[in-house]
């Protein structure tokens, strides 16, 4: 979310800086599997999927771009994702209908043709690569350690790599957006929760498309590489792996696929998402301090949502009219 927002400023004319206290795009972006889809939308509430559905038909643009400006492959491509039970077909069928969504019912489940994904690590790659090529300035190792605020204004944030200054100020940092925001977070309810990865690697993709079974996942990559998750797990800022949850993952993949049986696990990794509630972000300006925003909280679908969200903000920073209501989405 930072890099795509400061993208999208740069190319507005804007100087700059990205503050990353650790190393840029790495963290629950670079974990995650990149389903460009809310699992299942009909499960989720209207504000979920607004900004989701816009994010979705801006993104083959959005990598396209990327790709085209930096020569870096994000690797975006429509594979489709079937949908397996149990869920409630009627409600699915009837949600694809009112909002023109593509479904096909197969015996084994619901085919969503449309649905695409992304790789994110190359995306992350290309859009660092992009705010670099636009001008942009990311210091990493930087964490925010204060946000100094008077008379209704940021003045400065006090970092490890000493004090930087800005006419305006946006706060983009995940899971991490509450703890670095203190006592200016006010209703941002923003923190992290787990997710847990596995990957396996064939000599061909072993699926066609992207299969879900409840919260479980299969990404088939085109290089062969396949993608089981993931976990939900509140458990504050450790991102280390556990016995339980590859033994958990394996089971319900094998008996998705078993092929799996007996292969080694290429990678097993955890990513901390930005959890808020109800996967409800927080886009805009704070109510308090005229020049802080912050594009946070976006849980599970921030790589999805990017494009909209980006959107949103600098229609909010422009003073320029938004594509719908994002009333649900201001800092409050």
């Amino acid at each position: 979310m930072g890099l795509a927002t400061a993208a999208g400023l740069l190319r507005q004319g804007a100087a700059v800086t990205v503050l990353e206290r650790a190393a840029s795009g790495r963290e629950s972006s670079w974990a995650g599997g990149g389903i460009l889809s809310p699992l299942c939308p009909w499960d989720y509430p209207e504000e979920v999927n607004r900004l989701a559905l816009r994010g979705m038909r801006l993104f083959g643009d959005f990598a396209g771009e990327l790709q085209h400006a930096t020569g870096i492959d994000p690797e975006y491509r429509r594979c489709g994702m079937l949908v397996l039970p149990p869920f409630d077909r009627d409600r699915a069928r009837q949600w694809c209908t009112a909002h023109g969504f593509g479904a096909e019912v197969r015996s084994e489940g619901l085919f969503l043709p449309d649905i695409a994904q992304v790789r994110n690590p190359r995306l992350m790659q290309a859009l660092r690569a992009r705010v670099e090529q636009l001008g942009g300035r990311i210091v990493e190792g930087c964490a925010v350690d204060r946000i100094v605020a008077e008379a209704g204004r940021v003045g400065h944030l006090a970092t490890a790599q000493g004090d930087f200054s800005a006419t305006a100020y946006i706060v983009t940092a995940g899971a991490w957006s509450r703890v670095l925001l203190g006592e200016h977070a006010l209703q941002a309810d923003i923190k992290p929760i787990r997710g847990q990865m596995l990957l396996f690697k064939f000599d061909a993709p072993p699926l066609p498309h992207i299969v879900l079974q409840k919260d479980l996942y299969l990404i088939p990559r085109r290089d062969g590489h396949l993608l089981v998750g993931s976990t939900l797990e509140d458990a504050g800022f450790d991102k280390s792996t556990t016995g339980e949850a590859r033994a958990m993952l394996l089971q319900r993949a094998i008996a998705l696929l078993p092929v799996l049986r007996g292969m080694p696990v290429i990678q097993h990794w955890a990513g901390l998402r930005p959890g808020s509630p109800g996967n409800i972000p927080t886009i805009g300006r704070h109510p308090q301090l005229s020049n802080l925003y912050i594009n946070s909280g976006h849980f599970r679908y921030g790589v999805t949502m990017s494009p909209a969200s980006v959107e949103v903000l600098l229609n909010a920073i422009n003073g320029t009219p938004q594509p719908f209501d994002v009333s649900p989405y201001l800092w409050r």
